[in-house]
């Protein structure tokens, strides 16, 4: 009789181990009692009946972890994940931000108008004489201007403080900032605290403008980043229109209604914007320059919608250490103050110098509020009553109002398709065209003609268009691109500082350049923006990049090997992480992921 054998294991199956029981030594004559905790009696006691406990086990001696692993690449294609629907609605929900800015500064023009303000801030009865039933220019002037002083110090606050704490934490101060100014707005009934509510409002607006901008540029996908850049400022043309529709709503309210709602509908856009963008994740780029570069791993899977280890993500996010080891290396990190005098290192001569860039970035927001067109939404309720043969002047304020939203959308094609360069060019030039015409009709013909009107009407609301399509985005959308990750967020800061700077001036002066007891220029005042177009369209020829299509790392490069003109025609052959040598068949040295971590405990 044969005995049954087992059947043999097929291979390629492990035999499963079977855990090892704790070994006790055996004590026949134990030197000492050891007490049950059940009982109290003796363990070793053969009359004993408790088991004994099982021995506990070594403890484990806590270990370093190792530091990440970065799989960069060579393949210029491959620097960046593939994105999806939810990433991308991630990326253009940040875009919100315009509304409360675009609403904020279009909400004064209609105000100063209304017979309910101008008896309650003046003290003037209503019965007197309509050409004397108007705020001075001097109130006019601080009212208006006061905001863009605020957000001039809150941008460039905003830069430092965006480092220290992140983008997105940043954001959600400034609109905390922001509610407690319109709340000061809101309870006003003079002009001094109406203009101090109006400072610290602006000190929130210069918060967000800053920062989102940044925020957005250092998130979207390089494909279109442009076209979601471009949304933020279709965002603020809503918010223009939506303030005109209110102000259109509530001006002839002969109560406190008549401006106080259009103040505390303000109230909403930062509330909705302050809480979703909680939900967002912070900057990867943000965790890379603190060094954080596990968080920078997370907060990069969740903005492209991938998994942590996706290879797609591990090489885009190999590909920022790498620039930013880069970076640091051409100008090394110091002390506060010398991080901001980084800002200004480097030759004026050389497209890729800190200088040049942070000249370019803050001559970039100069040039946008020089075109003028600020100052229809700023003072173009006001300059319509002046031109006289205009029964509804308010009207006329939301129709130009409306041809800004309804143009801005164009730019989402154009700025993909024909790139940033070619529409700062165009667009001066076509709004240089606008300017000049409405300021010859204006000049020639007289002010009762109602066709020379209509005709000045129709050529500002064109040159509104070309503004909207082109110079309105394209300036933002370029500041979040020209900067290299160490003086990013100052860099973005201050080209912010520089727009609203120059929204201060021209909000300060302007009345006194158009008001029939100053300077009275009315429609001449068009020769001043058209003569400012012009140079911006010269200023695009010869100093603005093309950035279409490229990272934020591949900007870097292009700006180097290239100038300006020929920029259009330069392709990325390399990559960072392989020009920089930080790569060891394809994954990236431990100690250089260290270093990075290392460098961005002291930042």
């Amino acid at each position: 009789m044969s005995i049954p054998t087992r059947p043999p294991r097929p291979r390629g199956i492990p035999i499963p181990s079977i855990p090892e029981e704790p070994v006790f030594p055996i004590n026949l004559r134990p030197s000492a009692c050891q007490v049950c905790p059940e009982c109290g009696g003796d363990l070793h006691d053969v009359d004993h009946l408790h088991p004994i406990p099982p021995a506990s086990p070594p403890e484990i001696d806590s270990v370093k972890m190792a530091p990440p692993v970065l799989r960069g690449t060579a393949d210029v294609d491959r620097i960046e994940a593939p994105v999806t629907a939810k990433a991308y609605m991630m990326c253009a929900f940040a875009s919100f931000g315009g509304i409360y800015f675009g609403y904020d500064i279009g909400w004064i023009s209609g105000v100063m108008g209304m017979k309910y303000a101008i008896h309650t801030f003046t003290g003037l009865p209503y019965n007197t004489p309509a050409e004397d039933f108007v705020i001075s220019a001097s109130d006019k002037s601080l009212i208006t201007s006061i905001l863009s002083a605020g957000t001039f110090f809150g941008a460039l606050a905003a830069g430092d403080i965006a480092d220290f704490i992140g983008r997105r934490t940043t954001i959600i101060i400034g609109c905390l900032i922001f509610m407690v100014g319109v709340i000061m707005e809101i309870v006003a009934t003079s002009v001094s605290l109406l203009s101090a509510g109006r400072f610290i409002a602006g000190l929130g607006v210069g918060f967000e403008s800053a920062i989102v901008i940044l925020y957005m540029s250092e998130i979207c996908p390089r494909k279109v980043r442009g076209a979601l850049i471009a949304c933020y400022q279709f965002c603020i043309t809503i918010g223009l229109l939506l303030a005109s529709c209110v102000v259109y709503g509530t001006q002839d309210r002969m109560d406190s209604g008549s401006y106080r709602i259009p103040i505390g509908i303000q109230f909403a856009w930062a509330l909705i914007l302050g809480g979703g963008i909680a939900c967002l994740p912070e900057s990867p780029r943000y965790f890379v320059k603190q060094g954080q570069l596990e968080k920078a791993a997370k907060a990069l899977a969740s903005v492209r919608g991938q998994p942590v280890d996706s290879q797609f993500v591990q090489q885009e996010l190999a590909e920022i250490v790498a620039n930013h080891e880069y970076e640091l290396s051409v100008i090394p990190q110091g002390s506060y103050l010398s991080s901001w005098a980084n800002c200004f290192k480097g030759s004026l001569w050389k497209a890729n110098s800190n200088l040049r860039r942070t000249i370019l970035g803050t001559s970039l927001q100069m040039m946008q509020q020089w075109t003028g067109v600020n100052f229809i939404f700023f003072f173009g309720t006001t300059f319509f009553q002046q031109l006289g043969s205009i029964s509804n002047p308010f009207l006329i304020g939301l129709i130009t109002t409306l041809v800004n939203v309804l143009s801005t959308p164009i730019s989402f094609w154009t700025i993909e398709r024909f790139g940033r360069r070619p529409l700062l060019i165009w667009g001066a030039l076509g709004m240089l065209c606008c300017q000049f015409l409405t300021a010859i009709l204006g000049t020639a013909i007289s002010s009762d003609n109602d066709a020379a009107t209509k005709a000045q009407i129709a050529f500002i609301c064109l040159a509104i268009a070309f503004f909207a399509s082109t110079w309105g985005p394209g300036a933002w959308v370029l500041i979040g691109e020209i900067f290299p990750l160490p003086i990013r967020s100052r860099g973005v800061g201050l080209s912010t500082a520089s727009n609203w700077l120059w929204n201060t001036i021209i909000a300060v002066i302007t009345p006194y350049m158009v008001d029939p007891d100053k300077g009275n220029l009315g429609p001449k005042v068009f020769f001043v923006w058209g003569t400012l177009c012009t140079c911006a369209c010269i200023y695009a020829y010869f100093l603005v990049p093309e950035t279409k299509g490229l990272s934020l790392e591949q900007v870097d490069k292009m700006l180097e090997e290239v100038n300006p003109r020929n920029s259009a025609g330069w392709k990325p052959t390399t990559t960072f992480a392989n020009e920089m040598g930080l790569t060891k068949g394809g994954v990236s040295s431990e100690e250089i992921v260290v270093d990075v971590e290392k460098r961005g405990s002291v930042h």
